[in-house]
């Protein structure tokens, strides 16, 4: 019996972290481009901005401050080659600017993630507005958050940097598409693991949900030429960028 659980063990670690990863990045990417193609009605944030405005203005900032920072974090190093960030920082000093940069971010994006929690479930008119998916979402990054900020003591305990280097070998191994990438997750922490499993299930879920709005986020905005916009009567009003009549604000 013992045998057949350690086998039972062994395989759900390497699907989980050899071969999950792909399905999660299929259905991600696929499920997407056919979601945009066939309803493109609903690719939207579907915010309730008329609704407890203050606490969505903050919330929402906080919110996108923080994940924008941590997605850029996780992307960076996770997929930098060692021997290219070695000629600046030591792995030592990585770990260390891992811990406090990501904490601070973590601790913001938690806070308006909460925020933003908080008026979906408490505020009945919002609540009912509310689709399933959309506070399960939520739900689930308030989860995700509170794992990655129970992650930082433990990272603090491998300050060498040792377990960031499995977990950044791990991750090549995956976009690179060699063979042996879920050997370098195991041993590691369950916290660790737990954490990476519930970000891969937040890419498998994106299609279906109200984050597919991260492909649309208005960025072109900052780098449209400027416009020339005439009052009635023919004074010229301050010229600057014009949003599309369709831009909405993100929750």
């Amino acid at each position: 019996m013992y045998a057949l659980w350690n086998g039972f063990t062994d395989y759900l670690h390497d699907f989980l972290f050899g071969i999950y990863p792909y399905i999660c990045a299929g259905v991600f990417f696929v499920g997407s481009l056919i979601r945009f193609d066939r309803d493109q009605y609903t690719w939207r944030s579907g915010s309730s901005q008329l609704l407890r405005a203050k606490q969505l203005r903050w919330g929402s900032n906080l919110f996108h401050i923080g994940i924008l920072f941590i997605f850029v974090g996780h992307f960076v190093g996770l997929l930098t080659p060692h021997w290219l960030y070695t000629l600046f920082i030591t792995v030592e000093q990585k770990q260390m600017l891992a811990i406090v940069a990501g904490g601070i971010a973590g601790l913001i994006c938690f806070v308006g993630l909460s925020l933003l929690l908080h008026r979906r479930l408490f505020d009945e008119r919002i609540r009912r507005t509310s689709t399933t998916i959309d506070i399960a979402i939520l739900a689930l990054l308030w989860v995700q958050l509170s794992l990655g900020l129970i992650t930082l003591p433990f990272s603090i305990g491998h300050r060498d940097g040792s377990m960031m280097l499995q977990f950044s070998a791990w991750a090549q191994h995956i976009v690179t598409f060699r063979g042996g990438a879920a050997d370098f997750v195991r041993g590691t922490d369950f916290v660790f693991q737990l954490h990476m499993v519930m970000g891969m299930t937040l890419f498998l879920l994106t299609p279906f949900s109200r984050l597919v709005h991260i492909f649309s986020a208005p960025v072109w905005f900052l780098f449209r030429n400027w416009q020339i916009v005439r009052r009635r009567g023919g004074a010229t009003a301050r010229p600057g960028p014009v949003a599309a009549p369709h831009a909405r604000p993100a929750e």
